[in-house]
């Protein structure tokens, strides 16, 4: 009696070698791409809200020192170094702008609304965004990422929200 041997359980498509084709190879790459582009922009545009809340944190910690120091000195600080924030940078790596206006709000170099309005009469506090650019009116393309105080303090966010 001849013992039988076990049938093969191999696919006789692939023959000896079994493995994965090129095309399914390419397949999985291209999901995995899909995936890690999708995560990357949701981890960008996270990062850029954390910086503008970082940033509105921050003009709020200056303006109250700076209202201190109004209410100590009956006047405004001339720069940010009156009040000991010179060393301090936005999130974005630039040097927040403080431009004060003791005589009234000057024509031509405060920031405005998209009516030509100063959008605040005592002083302007703003950083320049990511671009690290601005411009006078916060309707401006290079202005809309600025994160601003306006309303004399009552708003503080995004130049492209106000």
């Amino acid at each position: 009696m001849a013992i039988s041997q076990p049938k093969s359980r191999r696919n006789p498509r692939r023959g000896a070698r079994a493995g994965f084709t090129i095309i399914e190879l390419l397949m999985v790459m291209v999901v995995i791409g899909l995936l890690a582009q999708i995560g990357s922009q949701k981890y960008g545009a996270y990062l850029v809200r954390a910086r503008v809340a970082k940033a509105i944190g921050d003009i709020k910690a200056i303006q109250t020192d700076i209202d201190s120091f109004e209410a100590e000195n009956n006047r405004l600080p001339n720069t940010l170094a009156e009040i000991g924030r010179s060393t301090l940078n936005d999130p974005f790596g630039n040097a927040y702008v403080y431009e004060a206006f003791p005589g009234g709000v000057p024509s031509g170099s405060a920031r405005t609304d998209r009516l030509g309005v100063p959008v605040n009469t005592k002083y302007d506090l703003y950083c320049k965004g990511f671009d690290g650019s601005t411009a006078t009116s916060l309707t401006a393309a290079s202005s809309r990422d600025d994160v601003t105080r306006a309303n004399d303090g009552g708003f503080i966010g995004s130049g492209s929200l106000f």
